[in-house]
């Protein structure tokens, strides 16, 4: 009696390369995920000798070169921005605030904005570069 061999062609997939495009995919994106700013608001903040880092879950007020107000990418204007911060500090409990203002604004301008700090008894921080 004669024996037959089994001759059937059967489908395989290559997974070594699968393995590498998703390894170089997890790098691309991790790299990315870390360069990504939360603060999309492009300001040039003043310089500063030392730097201590923030929780990143505290409110963000900035302002720009042109006097535009934002708390955490909301544009606000001006007389906004102690009822908007208001409603934060009621909302989150965090009574920080991290200040991004522009090294070149007038320091009467960022007088106007801590003296609502002030008022609402909030602790603000102001944010530089090293």
């Amino acid at each position: 009696m004669r024996v037959r061999r089994n001759k059937r062609f059967h489908a395989e997939v290559a997974a070594s390369a699968l393995s590498d495009i998703m390894f170089f995919l997890l790098l691309f994106f991790l790299i990315i995920s870390t360069l990504a700013n939360p603060n999309v608001i492009d300001l040039a903040l003043p310089k500063a000798d030392s730097n201590n880092t923030t929780d990143k879950a505290h409110a963000s007020l900035s302002v720009t070169k042109n006097k535009e107000f934002y708390l955490d990418k909301e544009q606000l204007n001006f007389d906004d921005i102690e009822g908007a911060l208001a409603a934060r500090v009621a909302a989150t409990g965090d009574k920080t605030v991290i200040v991004r203002l522009p090294k070149d604004l007038e320091v009467q301008d960022m007088v106007n904005i801590l003296s609502i700090g002030v008022k609402l008894k909030l602790k603000f921080v102001i944010a530089t570069t090293k």
